[in-house]
């Protein structure tokens, strides 16, 4: 989960959201706005959604534990190896084209996901689900920043920013709601097939509604970059997901050998394409830069404990303390207030601590899961979840003071002509350490559980998974201060 803060207009803040380079001859309506806004949402929601039908799903569909694991990493994991490419294809292909293709193969992958009957079909399903956000979100960006102008744009990008928040926040009551109505008899295939009206009419409405826009320039498009990067993140995450179960096989250590050697080969294609004055990926040359490459840092280790926290959070509410999917969503909304509170105040207290602000969100959000930690070692599966309400809070407050100004603290000290692809790589690192995160805390959450568990296990098990998390937003905190001090112009309000 993130948000994304108002750019200045040369720089814009995520895969695909270039500086102006056309505009359109009509002033755009709102309905724009809201149908961009649609894809956002439901992309992102389906992110988080997922978690809370985590149970129902593996008894349906008797998935095993790592099978469940890639149904939320797999999403995120598509996710990260195509945003960049997604964001060069909208400007080759069409901004408004590929936003619709990309919604077009989501709401299709999305009845897959709800037709699923294996766990591999499921997986599959949301892999191509990852794959079509990927398409559709970095082209919003695009098309806001060009059809948008002034303080219109400032609004939009707010909006867009809740949006977001708002979605990943309040996607497991919303998953909740879904599966208790359990409309027609779908119970979990439900938080699917929702997606698919609202694809329907975001689909009818887009050529309407929004305007075409293109790049700049003959762009071309790095394919060798492209496998690279993919089996890169694969060889790590693979393993990750499937090692414990399998009892660490060697294929397992190989693939996780592989994983540095194809980033490497991937960093020599890309360092080699611009000299040729190709079109790589990414510039490398922008990793010079402290600022992007310590706020890189900054992004990839506190993006490791929100996704995994999410699923544990929801596999203990529901398999250790019995709450329906619905009571465990109204339970998230606690952490909502928290989220809500702190992201809206979270530009107030960056005028005030700048990039400490960062420091003050991590500092937060680990001691709402020490405190969590703390409250679920006393009540075990047993106790009465109230007293998880003060944890959820702080926690909640803390993602929202982090994730709100987190890009723009970042992306305020790079250099104007590296905005676009820094943007880019930072959106990307957002979803591999959710992918990431899922992987390696299931991995002690799962070790912990053990075979045959039974709910004071998930007591335990989730005790134990908040450790790395606790650990994971201190390390945050303390890579903040690696970033330099931002000169006063460069503040950029969420």
């Amino acid at each position: 989960m993130s948000t994304t803060t108002t750019p200045r207009d040369d720089m814009p803040v995520a895969a695909g959201a270039p500086a102006r380079t056309d505009a359109s001859s009509e002033r755009p309506s709102w309905g724009t706005l809201l149908v961009l806004l649609a894809g956002v949402f439901i992309t992102t929601l389906d992110f988080f959604i997922v978690n809370v039908a985590i149970p129902a799903t593996q008894a349906d569909l008797k998935a095993s534990d790592a099978a469940i694991q890639w149904v939320v990493a797999g999403y995120g994991l598509a996710l990260a190896a195509l945003l960049i490419t997604a964001g060069r294809l909208g400007d080759i292909a069409g901004r408004r084209r590929m936003f619709m293709i990309g919604m077009a193969l989501f709401t299709v992958s999305s009845a897959a996901c709800g037709l699923a009957g294996t766990p591999e079909t499921l997986i599959t399903a949301r892999v191509v689900q990852g794959a079509s956000a990927a398409l559709l979100m970095p082209q919003v960006l695009g098309i806001v920043n060009i059809v948008y102008t002034g303080a219109t744009r400032a609004r939009a990008f707010v909006a867009y920013s809740l949006t977001i928040g708002l979605a990943g926040v309040f996607g497991q009551l919303i998953g909740g709601g879904l599966i208790e109505i359990n409309l027609f008899g779908m119970d979990w295939r439900s938080i699917y097939w929702i997606n698919v009206p609202v694809g329907i009419v975001a689909l009818l409405l887009t050529p309407r509604l929004v305007p075409e826009s293109r790049g700049s320039g003959g762009t071309r498009l790095d394919f060798a970059g492209v496998v690279l990067v993919t089996a890169a993140l694969v060889a790590v995450v693979l393993p990750l997901v499937q090692g414990r179960e399998q009892g660490w096989p060697l294929w397992t250590w190989l693939s996780l050998g592989a994983g540095p050697l194809l980033l490497a080969g991937f960093a020599w294609h890309q360092r080699r394409l611009g000299q040729r004055d190709g079109a790589p990926l990414v510039d490398l040359a922008m990793f010079r830069e402290r600022s992007f490459s310590a706020g890189l840092g900054v992004m990839l280790g506190y993006q490791l404990a929100m996704a995994s926290f999410f699923l544990v959070l929801a596999l203990y509410l529901q398999m250790g303390h019995g709450m329906s999917a619905l009571d465990s969503g109204l339970l998230f909304v606690t952490l909502g207030i928290g989220y809500f509170v702190g992201a809206t105040q979270a530009a107030k207290i960056a005028v005030r601590l700048g990039r400490q602000v960062l420091t003050l969100g991590a500092a937060l959000t680990a001691l709402g899961f020490a405190i969590l930690a703390e409250t679920v070692a006393a009540i075990g599966a047993t106790g009465t979840v109230g007293w998880l309400v003060p944890g959820l809070t702080v926690s909640g407050l803390g993602m929202g003071v982090a994730l709100a100004p987190m890009s723009a603290i970042v992306l305020a000290g790079v250099t104007a002509r590296y905005a676009a692809a820094a943007a880019g790589v930072l959106s990307t690192a957002q979803q591999v350490g959710n992918a990431l995160g899922v992987a390696l805390i299931g991995i002690v959450f799962y070790e912990r559980l053990g075979a045959g568990a039974v709910p004071d296990d998930y007591a335990h098990a989730f005790t134990w998974a908040l450790i790395p998390l606790v650990a994971s937003c201190a390390g945050t905190a303390l890579l903040v201060q690696l970033l330099p001090k931002p000169a006063r112009s460069e503040t950029v309000q969420t």
